[in-house]
Protein backbone atom coordinates (compact mmCIF):
# COMPACT_ATOMS: atom_id res chain seq x y z
CA UNK A 1 0.00 0.00 0.00
CA UNK A 2 1.38 3.55 -1.11
CA UNK A 3 1.14 6.72 1.20
CA UNK A 4 -1.14 7.82 -0.77
CA UNK A 5 -3.72 4.51 -0.38
CA UNK A 6 -2.46 5.22 3.56
CA UNK A 7 -3.77 8.39 3.81
CA UNK A 8 -7.53 7.81 2.01
CA UNK A 9 -7.92 4.83 4.87
CA UNK A 10 -7.27 7.54 7.95
CA UNK A 11 -9.93 7.23 9.80
CA UNK A 12 -11.85 10.84 10.22
CA UNK A 13 -12.03 10.51 13.69
CA UNK A 14 -7.64 10.47 13.97
CA UNK A 15 -6.66 13.61 15.91
CA UNK A 16 -3.17 13.14 15.06
CA UNK A 17 0.15 13.01 17.35
CA UNK A 18 -0.08 16.26 18.40
CA UNK A 19 -3.39 15.88 20.15
CA UNK A 20 -2.90 12.07 21.01
CA UNK A 21 0.47 13.75 22.98
CA UNK A 22 -1.04 15.75 25.36
CA UNK A 23 -3.81 13.17 26.82
CA UNK A 24 -1.76 10.46 26.21
CA UNK A 25 -1.04 9.63 29.80
CA UNK A 26 -4.00 10.15 31.20
CA UNK A 27 -5.61 7.41 28.01
CA UNK A 28 -3.14 4.94 29.54
CA UNK A 29 -4.18 5.31 32.39
CA UNK A 30 -7.74 4.66 31.53
CA UNK A 31 -6.84 1.75 29.25
CA UNK A 32 -4.79 0.15 32.46
CA UNK A 33 -8.04 0.26 34.36
CA UNK A 34 -11.04 -0.13 31.36
CA UNK A 35 -9.37 -0.36 27.74
CA UNK A 36 -13.24 -0.05 26.47
CA UNK A 37 -13.88 3.18 28.77
CA UNK A 38 -10.92 4.49 27.30
CA UNK A 39 -11.68 4.17 23.84
CA UNK A 40 -15.67 5.28 24.29
CA UNK A 41 -14.19 8.46 26.02
CA UNK A 42 -11.18 9.31 23.28
CA UNK A 43 -12.56 7.80 19.94
CA UNK A 44 -10.16 10.14 18.22
CA UNK A 45 -7.00 9.16 20.36
CA UNK A 46 -7.99 5.41 19.99
CA UNK A 47 -8.53 5.95 15.87
CA UNK A 48 -4.97 7.26 15.88
CA UNK A 49 -3.06 4.65 18.41
CA UNK A 50 -5.01 2.12 15.35
CA UNK A 51 -2.85 3.66 12.50
CA UNK A 52 0.20 5.35 14.35
CA UNK A 53 3.28 2.98 15.51
CA UNK A 54 5.11 5.26 17.11
CA UNK A 55 2.24 6.89 19.25
CA UNK A 56 1.12 3.01 19.92
CA UNK A 57 4.50 2.45 21.26
CA UNK A 58 4.13 5.01 23.30
CA UNK A 59 1.31 4.21 24.63
CA UNK A 60 2.86 0.58 25.51
CA UNK A 61 5.84 2.32 26.93
CA UNK A 62 3.29 4.44 29.55
CA UNK A 63 1.47 1.12 29.99
CA UNK A 64 4.60 -0.93 30.88
CA UNK A 65 5.50 1.97 33.22
CA UNK A 66 2.26 1.80 35.02
CA UNK A 67 2.40 -1.91 35.32
CA UNK A 68 5.71 -2.26 36.64
CA UNK A 69 4.79 0.67 39.00
CA UNK A 70 2.05 -1.52 40.69
CA UNK A 71 4.38 -4.05 41.19
CA UNK A 72 6.30 -4.39 44.51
Amino acid sequence: MNELDVFLCTDPRDVGCDQVMEVLHVYAELVAGDPTTAEERYPGVAAHLRACDPCGTDLDGLLELLRTADTP
